[in-house]
């Protein structure tokens, strides 16, 4: 028996081709295939092709119901674009897909990221950032073996997501954590329980509205929502500048088991290296508040926990 072929889906993939054709064509070597059959492509962006002080590369998942009824799927990877500066471009390029639904928008997605660039390359402040950006060099030695959260997610449920019930959610309540201090930096830990990635947004946003908050150096986060219809997680995490680190909390909340939260921790840099040292502040910053507000039991409570359930499966054994 034959298969069924759904009209829409056709049309779109059909779309889908043509726009990949076209962007191939405009864009050339910056366009990459990242895989064919799951339509994963990327693009490197910067403000001038001869010159270039500054890039991004937009990566993109294309689900099968795009341009028609759904939205690519994107990340955004460039190590300087942090905070607020990348809540601002993220909310462009929202508001460009929203004027133009069902119409291929890769192109003025790109176009508008370049335009970002420019202004951004113009701004007295790049200096500034690049000094932060330098930071990198405490990554020299750290370990490997953490498994990196921030890959693209293959199903389209988060964007679409993102775009409902944007004008009846209330922003959650935000719990702040005490600080850590170390070496002149200062780590310190934020909470909120959200259920639906349209928050997660909200939250990030009410934040940034704190001067303290976004001009700190690094604001890290992760969250894990659960569907209970679909038993399954919804979860990502933010490093904002600080290589490995959201994938490092994140793996935090899921060893913890929490859901419907997120945690954010904000770093502000003091001038001297920490090392592996940071990683271990920003998890310790992450459970203290998670244990303070409830979300899971401390180190006490989880050993005390953990030798009676010892005891009782040696009972079993003999």
């Amino acid at each position: 028996m034959a298969d069924i072929v759904n009209p829409e889906n056709e049309e779109d993939l059909q779309a889908q081709i043509e726009e990949v054709e076209a962007l191939s064509s405009i864009y050339g070597d910056e366009w990459c295939v990242i895989d064919e059959a799951s339509r994963i492509f990327c693009i490197k962006i910067s403000n001038d092709i001869k010159k270039p002080k500054l890039t991004a590369c937009l990566q993109i998942i294309l689900p099968p119901d795009y341009p028609s009824t759904a939205p690519p799927i994107y990340q955004i990877n460039a190590a300087w674009l942090r905070g607020p500066e990348r809540a601002k471009l993220a909310n462009s390029l929202e508001d460009l897909y929203v004027e133009h639904v069902g119409q291929s928008i890769l192109y003025l997605w790109v176009e508008e990221i370049r335009e970002f660039l420019v202004e951004k390359s113009q701004s007295s402040e790049t200096v500034d950032q690049a000094k932060t950006v330098n930071m990198t060099a405490e990554d020299e030695g750290d370990d490997q073996d953490i498994p990196d959260f921030r890959t693209l997610k293959l199903n389209t449920e988060i964007a679409h997501l993102f775009m409902d019930h944007a004008n009846d959610e209330e922003v959650p309540p935000v719990k702040h954590g005490n600080t850590i201090t170390d070496r002149r930096s200062t780590f310190q830990p934020h909470l909120a329980a959200v259920v639906t990635p349209r928050q997660v947004k909200m939250v990030l946003e009410k934040l940034y509205e704190n001067k303290k908050i976004a001009s700190a150096t690094h604001n890290i986060y992760a969250y894990r929502i659960y569907c209970e219809d679909k038993h399954s997680f919804i979860q990502d995490c933010e490093d904002d500048g600080e290589t490995a680190a959201g994938g490092r909390l994140l793996h935090l909340l899921q060893i913890l088991d929490v859901r419907n939260v997120m945690v954010v921790v904000s770093r502000w840099y003091g001038g001297i290296l920490l090392g592996p040292d940071r990683f271990k502040h920003i998890n310790n910053c992450a459970r203290n508040i998670l244990v303070e507000e409830g979300y899971t039991a401390s180190s006490d409570e989880a050993t005390k926990s953990g030798a009676k359930t010892k005891r009782l499966k040696s009972k079993k054994t003999k």
